[in-house]
């Protein structure tokens, strides 16, 4: 265990890396190259939590803008995290790994309802624990579910797998003078407005003194990087 440095992790998984160039619903192939490397982590010795964005299936923002009133939107985005993870922790057992899917709202036929102290006895026992359905309400975001799952589950850090391989000062698709940034504070991605997280999810592991780190799940290997300390993508810590 020397060579790694975070020890309990909360993975974050963006739902649209799960699809691929299909862009929509699940690209098995990504699934199982992300579990290959789950099960290296655990293997490894590491506790892995994972929350899954559901934007593969539903983004409630976007899909349900003026068409639909937001808490209604905001709950089919919910029950698209909820079949992600159901997906993927199937690929793992097939891995050879125990996986539990815990959700923020009840849904006892499908999934346990999350508790935390269920999830860190599963994490205990080198179970992977799924957390589902965000935070359970409208309004809050994936990545607010995650850092809140990550602070409640006491991890080393948080691992935010997306499509982009760190924070930049613009967006890199648009502005071809972005410049990547390797290590910022809360408070200077804050000032700065910066697109990682929305601002109540940074503002939560600000407070919390959550160490965050932004990175592309592209390559999936650069999950097991970061937990042995690699430079990897974007770190947001304190001063």
């Amino acid at each position: 265990m020397s060579e790694i440095k975070y020890k309990r992790i909360l993975l974050k998984v963006s739902g649209e890396a799960l699809a691929g160039e299909k862009h929509r619903g699940l690209d098995h192939d990504i699934i199982h190259s992300v579990c290959r490397v789950i099960k290296e982590c655990v293997d490894l010795g590491v506790q892995v939590g994972v929350v899954i964005g559901g934007g593969n299936f539903w983004r409630g923002v976007k899909d349900g803008a003026d068409k639909m009133q937001r808490s209604h939107g905001d709950a089919m985005g919910m029950l698209a995290t909820v079949m992600n993870c159901i997906a993927v922790a199937d690929a793992l057992e097939q891995h050879g790994v125990k996986a539990r899917v815990l959700t923020a709202v009840e849904m006892n036929k499908f999934a346990e309802y999350f508790t935390r102290d269920l999830a860190h006895r599963y994490l205990n026992e080198g179970k992977v624990v799924f957390f589902a359905a965000g935070t359970g309400n409208p309004y809050f975001s994936t990545d607010t579910g995650a850092v809140l799952r990550g602070v409640e589950i006491e991890a080393d850090a948080i691992l935010m797998a997306k499509n982009v391989d760190g924070i930049y000062s613009a967006d890199p698709n648009v502005d071809p003078t972005a410049v990547k940034f390797d290590e910022l504070t809360y408070d200077e991605v804050l000032a700065r407005h910066l697109k990682a997280t929305d601002t109540t999810a940074m503002t939560l592991a600000m407070d919390n003194h959550m160490t965050m780190v932004c990175f592309a799940l592209a390559d999936p290997n650069n999950i097991i990087r970061v937990i042995r300390g690699e430079k990897i993508g974007t770190t947001v810590k304190e001063d």
